[in-house]
């Protein structure tokens, strides 16, 4: 056999420690890019049209494009933390199905939906803004039992909450109730730290009523904000707050009022811009305390 000598085998254990040296950095180096992936995990900022989506994607540093089918994601930073805006499109479809593939693309930290909406409170006026304390999908009903030409009445239409039951919810009378999805505390939060901030009305918590419906009659406005609480009606919130509860994301809608026909406020399409305004403040805010 041959004999190793002994400087060889020196050189043989240094190579070993080094090796041994490199997969301990090699280790630490990949525990602390995930612990840095985990503390950065992107805010999802969502607005359905352009004029509430591109306009807030202005307010990004760095600021890049993705998309996939008909939903758009513009990723940047605020205050060097990342935040993506998301435009889903209207609807409540096209918001379930961007809120889903936003969390499973991108694992968001948190979640907020805002846009414009139309007024059920009469106390609110054109350029409030409603902080989502919860949302309601209102366009989830089931009707009374009627013959033919009996005529009908949605005074007495029922709420049918669909995650209430795995069979049939309108047979379920344990699904004709209402659900309520809550927005987040520490979102909320936020958004009460900066209120005093935005001067164009006033900042109030409330309902966030969402439907693919638009709904003109007084009557039914007034209907909606005595039997389910609605501050405001918007088409995309409620699909958002059900997926992202349903992963266990923190979700906030922030609604202003563009309209409101219970106390004749004319629509003003300037209120997109200014409720972006004051969700940029509450982004801020956010961030401070996530840092």
């Amino acid at each position: 056999m041959r004999r190793i000598s002994l400087r060889n085998l020196r050189l043989v254990g240094f190579i070993v420690c080094m090796i041994f040296l490199a997969t301990i950095v090699s280790g630490c180096n990949s525990a602390a890019t995930s612990t840095s992936d985990t503390e950065k995990r992107p805010i999802i900022v969502q607005g359905p049209m352009p004029i509430e989506a591109e306009k807030f994607a202005e307010k990004l540093n760095d600021m890049e494009v993705e998309e996939s089918g008909n939903f758009v994601f513009y990723k940047g930073t605020i205050d060097e933390y990342p935040v993506i805006v998301t435009k889903t499109s209207k609807g409540m479809e096209n918001t379930a199905a961007a809120t889903a593939l936003a969390i499973e693309k991108y694992d968001p930290i948190a979640i907020i939906n805002q846009g414009t909406s139309g007024g059920h409170d009469p106390d609110l006026h054109v350029f409030d803004i409603v902080l989502g304390k919860r949302t309601v999908n209102i366009g989830s009903m089931k009707t009374a039992s009627a013959e033919e030409n009996e005529g009908m009445d949605p005074s007495l239409w029922k709420p049918m909450d669909l995650m209430a039951s795995e069979g049939s919810a309108g047979e379920d009378p344990n699904a004709e109730k209402i659900r309520y999805f809550e927005g987040d505390d520490e979102l909320l939060a936020a958004a009460n730290a900066v209120k005093d901030q935005y001067k164009l009305g006033k900042v109030v918590e409330g309902t966030i009523g969402s439907a693919d419906l638009w709904n003109n009659e007084v009557d039914r406005i007034n209907w909606f904000h005595e039997k389910y609480g609605t501050s405001v009606e918007e088409m995309e919130g409620a699909a958002a707050a059900q997926i992202s509860e349903s992963y266990n994301v923190p979700f906030l809608g922030i609604r202003i009022l563009s309209n409101n026909k219970t106390n004749d406020g004319q629509y003003n399409p300037e209120t997109a811009s200014a409720n972006q305004d004051y969700v940029y403040l509450v982004l801020k805010e956010y961030i401070s305390k996530l840092k």
